[in-house]
């Protein structure tokens, strides 16, 4: 298996995978109308391709920015494995290297809904997330984070939204569809 930044050749690929792991009715989630309009952190965006190139997982970070101070943080997901292929960890090799490069490119705070029993170990907890809001429905308990700096999360509170300039065109986007 090889981690690589995503290339825009793995662009329709990568959707596909995330249709079957996610299905088409995912967008009408939070977290995707927070990446409504948004366009991924390209530098955050991996996949694992096997011996032939083939994709074998996705995982994705988009900006968003949290409370009125619009402190930065990323969103983690979707992480996807081809259904095949789940349980050999392809995922986790993804996670630890989207973990490892938001923290080498200076993030300070990641956040996502997701299994608490998958996500924990990479030391991600519901009490880092109890000071957020998402802006819309989400169980509880699958709203995690995790600071990459001892003092991420220091006065970081509030509502989660796009990232300033971005949700204005979005906005836009939106009243001239």
């Amino acid at each position: 298996m090889k981690i690589m930044v995503e290339r825009p050749q793995d662009a329709a690929p990568v959707e596909k995978l995330n249709d079957v792991a996610f299905g088409s009715d995912r967008y009408g989630k939070t977290v995707y109308r927070l990446r409504d309009g948004v366009a991924p952190e390209a530098r955050l965006c991996f996949v694992a391709l096997g011996e032939k190139g083939e994709l074998l997982a996705s995982l994705r970070f988009w900006p968003i920015a949290i409370g009125e101070t619009k402190s930065p943080a990323v969103l983690l997901g979707p992480l996807a494995v081809q259904p095949e292929l789940r349980g050999m960890g392809y995922g986790k090799a993804l996670m630890r290297h989207g973990i490892e490069q938001a923290r080498l490119q200076g993030h300070k705070m990641i956040v996502l809904v997701g299994d608490p029993e998958y996500y924990n170990p990479f030391g991600f907890t519901r009490e880092q997330a109890l000071a957020l809001k998402l802006p819309g429905p989400v169980e509880e308990r699958r709203f995690l984070a995790l600071g990459l700096t001892p003092d991420a999360l220091d006065g970081v509170a509030g509502m989660i939204g796009k990232p300033p300039g971005l949700a204005k065109a979005a906005q836009k986007r939106r009243k001239r569809a």
